[in-house]
């Protein structure tokens, strides 16, 4: 793609770390590992075998963030094809209602919000004589979301056997608008079992340390010994187990 972005352009599929989300991700990883070492071994060198699940942890923390950069985006998409829409109602051509949206989203979000940079990369190619429906298409596929890469090919379409770009635009809109409503009352509807996932994940450690504190000594059979060590490696098996059934389950509601 001839786009002067190909080569530094952001890829929202995967998290654009820096160097405060780089340290948080990995002081979270590194917790869980000496949290899991303590209570299932109660020796903190049990880390060192347990280093795979801090590193599969961080893993699943950036694809966690790329997925709420990628809802952010999506979101302040649809705003700027309002302002894209209500230009052209104004008499905007096509292009430059794309820049007069990239300023009224500096407004409304700030100027580094990721549309800010989307829309004002935009208006760098098209000086360089980039079509715009070239640049929406890179950004359809970079953001790895399906509301923008369907508008992406809707306006290709329409440029190139003509139409009413208005109400290709409107139409366009509220599709989008759409979409993203409903990914937001899924969002808001899965909440809910998101805390009582994370509640049933933490509970197990509660009750741990409770009779650990109330019953010194209770527990400490299970550890130092070999039968010991196979058990509770079982149970940190099963728990991992159900940890990854818990995520499963919930993505698999999000795209039902």
């Amino acid at each position: 793609m001839r786009t002067e972005k190909s080569s530094g352009a952001r890829d929202y599929r995967s998290v654009k770390w820096d160097a405060g989300k780089r340290l948080r991700a990995v002081l979270e990883s590194a917790g869980c590992v000496l949290l899991l070492s303590f209570f299932f071994y109660r020796s903190f060198l049990a880390a060192v075998p347990l280093s795979f699940i801090g590193i599969l942890y961080f893993r699943k923390k950036g694809k966690s963030l790329a997925a709420k950069d990628r809802k952010n985006l999506e979101s302040q998409f649809g705003e700027a094809i309002r302002g894209v829409e209500t230009a052209l109602k104004a008499g905007y051509s096509v292009e430059n209602a794309f820049v007069q949206s990239g300023r009224d989203m500096e407004r409304q979000f700030g100027r580094d919000a990721f549309i800010c940079e989307e829309l004002e990369a935009i208006r760098r190619g098209m000086i360089l004589n980039i079509t715009l429906e070239e640049m929406l298409t890179d950004l359809g596929m970079r953001s790895g979301s399906e509301a923008i890469s369907d508008f992406a090919k809707v306006f290709a379409i329409a440029k190139r056997y003509g139409g009413s770009m208005p109400e290709i635009i409107s139409s366009a809109a509220d599709t989008i608008s759409l979409q993203i409503e409903t990914m937001e009352e899924i969002d808001a509807s899965l909440s809910g079992r998101r805390m009582e996932l994370n509640i049933m994940r933490i509970m197990p450690f509660g009750i741990l340390a409770y009779v650990g504190v109330t019953s010194p000594g209770y527990f400490d059979p299970l550890y130092g010994n070999l039968t010991g060590v196979l058990l509770m490696t079982g149970l940190l098996a099963v728990y991992l187990a159900g940890f990854v059934l818990g995520d499963k389950v919930l993505a698999g509601l999000e795209e039902g």
